[in-house]
């Protein structure tokens, strides 16, 4: 009797335990996603700290001399969340093959702003966490594979052409800019006919403008 009470007073502070380290993880994760949510739109800022934590690395990889195949994996990972930013949400390829709504591609389409694959605020977090990740397996001599670095620079610079070669002929194919500067008309009266202009409610320039 005596050991089965002892027993479950165990099990007791196991469970009591187990529940405040969930609620001091559960605290701890909102206060670290509210500082996220507050650098949501300081744009220059965020992006002035993600140069100043890449040149820490770099100063990092050029002081011990090694560790090319981390950065080499970096630049990998960098350049796919870069295809990410550029690409729009939903492939106008498969839109074409699904008859759905597609990008506007002439003057008179319905503006529509661009939709990135991969937010802003994501591949700008991603980058971070990468090259902090990167930055903390400097310090384990296993991640140093011994590699001769100009090839690995040579085949990233390849690569890299190679890819944003592939992603402009996509981008001039379907006629469109991977970067919103907001609302732009440009329309002819053969593209948009005097009379069936109507009084713009939600920016559009006027009638008159056409006359």
């Amino acid at each position: 009797m005596d050991a089965g009470a002892a027993g479950a007073g165990v099990s007791a502070d196991d469970l009591s335990s187990t529940a405040l380290v969930s609620r001091w993880k559960f605290a701890v994760s909102q206060q670290y996603q509210h500082l996220l949510d507050k650098t949501t739109p300081h744009v220059l800022q965020r992006w002035i700290a993600c140069v100043v934590v890449a040149f820490i690395y770099i100063i990092r990889v050029y002081y011990v001399q090694g560790f090319y195949i981390v950065s080499y994996g970096l630049g990998i990972y960098i350049l796919n969340l870069l295809i990410g930013f550029l690409s729009p949400q939903v492939d106008p390829e498969i839109q074409e093959l699904s008859d759905g709504p597609s990008l506007p591609t002439r003057g008179s389409d319905e503006f529509r702003p661009f939709v990135r694959r991969l937010p802003e605020f994501k591949f700008w977090y991603s980058i971070m966490k990468a090259f902090c990740i990167a930055f903390v397996m400097t310090f384990f001599s296993m991640f140093d594979v011994p590699v001769f670095w100009p090839i690995l620079l040579f085949y990233w610079i390849v690569l890299f052409s190679l890819t944003m070669r592939r992603q402009i002929s996509h981008m001039i194919k379907y006629k469109y800019v991977p970067f919103t500067f907001g609302k732009q008309l440009e329309q002819s009266e053969d593209v948009m006919p005097k009379e069936d202009c109507l009084e713009d409610k939600l920016g559009h320039l006027p009638c008159a403008f056409f006359s």
